[in-house]
């Protein structure tokens, strides 16, 4: 009876504080505007702690099952617990979810005017993380980032060769294949492209097309470069799990 007592008592705490933990003010505004309202009120997108909406005129689209809290801004999934607070987005371009996913605590989401940004299922970027989309950027399903990742497709800058007079390209796409798993503090510039079953080591600037090297293998350094054939995160191992975990 007692331990009857203390489950119910335990899992209306953790209900408790898990509403507790989400912004419903931003929540409410976000679904309301962005979508029609048969989508809007199943809240497919949640949003915890802090966050700077500055623009989010552009366009947002989800694919697959609409399911509440699908996407999560601010989710708290870490081993850390404090938002600073720092969390913005802008969306002025077309940003398209394949399925759930979760950014972490304090990020920077930035989708330029007639820019694409596709985020795969149960793909993530860590908290502190920065996406920065001008051109074109597609993250493949389970692509997970790690805390203080960056994601840019543009230098910000035109760029000359000082000599001939070129100009070189400012931004060009980045596709990020399915089942990547980049450790903390990774960037990926502009032209990156990763084969599926990729891992990418912590501290790492990739600024390539890595896919030549094929699956399962091991990149890292500055600039990456292949460490290791036949190594993976053991998806098959972790994939419920991830799957148990992340869904609201």
């Amino acid at each position: 009876m007692l331990q009857k007592s203390y489950r119910k008592y335990r899992s209306f705490y953790q209900k408790l504080r898990f509403y507790y933990s989400v912004n419903w003010t931003k929540t409410l505004y976000f679904n309301f505007k962005k979508f029609p309202f048969e989508t809007a009120k199943k809240l497919p997108v949640f949003f915890y702690g802090k966050v700077k909406l500055n623009n989010i005129s552009g366009e947002i689209q989800l694919d697959g099952k609409i399911q509440k809290g699908m996407i999560g801004f601010g989710q708290p999934y870490e081993m850390n617990t404090v938002h600073r607070g720092t969390a913005e987005i802008i969306l002025l371009g077309k940003l398209v979810f394949k399925g759930k996913f979760q950014f972490g605590k304090d990020y920077f989401l930035f989708v330029g005017e007639n820019a694409l940004c596709v985020l795969g299922n149960m793909a993530s970027m860590a908290t502190g993380a920065k996406l920065i989309c001008t051109e074109k950027i597609v993250l493949g399903d389970y692509a997970r980032f790690g805390s203080e990742s960056q994601i840019i497709d543009t230098n910000f800058h035109d760029l000359i060769d000082t000599q001939t007079g070129e100009k070189f390209k400012k931004s060009a796409p980045i596709f990020v294949g399915s089942y990547n798993f980049a450790s903390n503090r990774v960037s990926i510039l502009k032209g990156t492209q990763t084969p599926d079953f990729c891992t990418i080591a912590s501290n790492s600037l990739c600024t390539k097309d890595y896919k030549p090297l094929g699956e399962n293998v091991l990149i890292g350094g500055v600039t990456a470069k292949l460490l290791r054939n036949n190594i993976s995160r053991d998806w098959q191992g972790e994939k419920q799990q991830l799957d148990n975990f992340l869904t609201i």
